[in-house]
């Protein structure tokens, strides 16, 4: 393959294609542009991975304690947020939580390994968080086989991304970041890191697309490569010929849990700025808005009189969100957000994050037929602790350990619902709540919550937090699968 690739990239400028002339085919020359030819492959990678190589690291990250008897193993648990993406079930086979029943269990205590590279001379390294979520213990082990001690300067559940710290008296290797907007689809790219825990494993491919949006959470936008990245990559850089981190390497598309030549990288520009707020605060702040969005498709944008198919169109709004005290409704349809059109739904969830916390700002909406202008004061996003937030997979009710969505067309395609499916369907269940230790799984039914029918999330957010300002312990829910109904008591968390 490799062979084939130079031959094509190093043909001189006048190439040959073939012209059909009464049944026979003739060799015709096309002169080909400077900018159409691929950048030439390089001679080796040798140069560029004995440069780079020493600031790359391997993680282990001891999550619990064993029970007796119970040895630790190097597994990872699947990243909440690709659970329940499209490529959910590739990612269950890939990281092996998956249980025999198909319904998500405990998970056993173990430690994870996973790659990380340091940014800064001093000690400070960059990793994925589902490395080292809820780790007790944090190791980092250079390339010349020392190890230490790491402590957490800060993580991003949303972009997948944490920062570490460890303390020496001599100055480490470190890389720089590049400048992932700057790269095209064909460039070479080398991923070095920690597959299965052979550590300093460097590999090379191109990347292979860009702005990937994997269903993993609301920031999506991953590099696309083909370069081998496997189980202990995650965490790892990627960089681009001139040495710079271009990507983080995060997750691959698998049918079989081996590497089929699609992986996924955190674009460098999006992880410098997570890394560089997380170092000087430890955490990230971001604006919320309060609605979850689905995309406004032909059909839809045809049955409101959109002239094309572009925004985002409002599914639910969260009670009491600076989206409810705008006046924004479910049906509106975002078609700018502060002057900057909204062709997308990631448009939207971007430019609210980015929003300056407490800033009025001004929404366009198609409502009615109509644009109809309003002015949001931008919230804070809440932390795991709100009754209520909007993501991409539906509402999130934390104190139920469930992510719930309507019944719409989108729904009952992609989870088998019946025409006749009435109520709210669950879209993502927490693997510790008391939801989940009930049975509860992603396309069951929520009829009724406390006796009272819902049929939105926002109602049933709504009921939720009626039983908590009533002091109640659990809400007793109606759930129906496969035809057949009953009643679960599920406790309150914490808030």
């Amino acid at each position: 393959m490799q062979s084939t690739l130079v031959s094509v990239v190093e043909r001189p400028r006048r190439a040959l294609v073939g012209v059909a002339l009464a049944g026979a085919v003739v060799a015709a020359p096309v002169l080909m542009s400077s900018s159409a030819l691929a950048r030439p492959a390089p001679d080796g990678f040798a140069g560029l991975i004995e440069e780079v190589g020493p600031a790359v690291v391997q993680i282990a990250a001891k999550k619990g304690t064993p029970e007796a008897g119970m040895p630790e193993r190097e597994q990872f648990s699947v990243p909440e947020q690709f659970r329940d993406g499209p490529f959910g079930d590739f990612f269950e086979r890939f990281f092996g939580e998956r249980m025999p029943d198909g319904m998500p269990g405990p998970r056993p205590d173990r430690a994870a390994m996973g790659s990380g590279f340091i940014i800064d001379s001093e000690g400070i390294v960059v990793t994925n968080n589902h490395v080292v979520a809820d780790a007790s213990r944090i190791s980092v082990t250079l390339s010349d086989g020392r190890s230490f001690p790491a402590q957490l300067v800060g993580a991003d559940d949303k972009t997948d991304l944490a920062v570490l710290e460890i303390e020496t008296d001599e100055r480490l290797p470190a890389v720089r970041w590049g400048d992932s907007d700057g790269v095209r689809v064909g460039d070479w790219v080398v991923a070095v890191g920690n597959p299965f825990g052979l550590g300093g494993t460097a590999t090379a491919g191109i990347i292979s697309a860009r702005g990937r949006d994997i269903g993993s959470g609301p920031y999506d936008d991953f590099i696309q490569i083909d370069a081998p990245i496997n189980r202990g990559n995650s965490g790892g850089p990627l960089f681009g010929l001139d040495g710079g981190v271009i990507g983080v390497n995060t997750a691959i598309f698998s049918p079989s849990g081996g590497n089929v030549g699609i992986g996924f990288a955190i674009p460098s520009n999006l992880a410098e700025s997570i890394v560089d707020e997380l170092l000087e605060t430890g955490g990230i702040e971001r604006g919320w808005l309060g609605v979850s969005i689905q995309l406004v498709t032909p059909d839809i944008a045809e049955s409101l009189g959109l002239e094309k198919a572009g925004g985002a169109l409002v599914a639910n709004v969260t009670p009491r969100s600076p989206a409810a005290s705008a006046g924004l409704r479910s049906g509106d349809v975002v078609l700018a957000f502060d002057g900057r059109e909204i062709e997308e739904l990631r448009d939207l969830t971007r430019a609210v994050a980015e929003a300056e916390i407490g800033a009025r700002t001004p929404i366009t909406v198609w409502r009615g037929g109509q644009e109809e202008e309003l002015t949001v004061r931008i919230g804070e996003m809440p932390q795991q602790t709100a009754l209520a937030r909007a993501t991409s997979e539906g509402v999130e009710l934390p104190a139920l350990g469930l992510t719930v969505a309507e019944v719409d067309e989108r729904n009952r395609a992609r989870l088998g619902l019946d025409e006749a499916a009435e109520g709210v369907v669950i879209t993502r269940v927490s693997r510790d709540a008391d939801a989940a230790e009930k049975g509860l799984r992603r396309g069951d039914l929520i009829t009724h919550v406390n006796q009272r029918p819902v049929a939105s999330a926002g109602e049933l957010a709504e009921i939720v937090e009626d039983a908590r300002s009533a002091e109640r312990q659990a809400v007793l829910l109606r759930v129906e699968r496969e035809g057949a109904q009953r009643f679960v008591a599920i406790q309150l968390s914490e808030a």
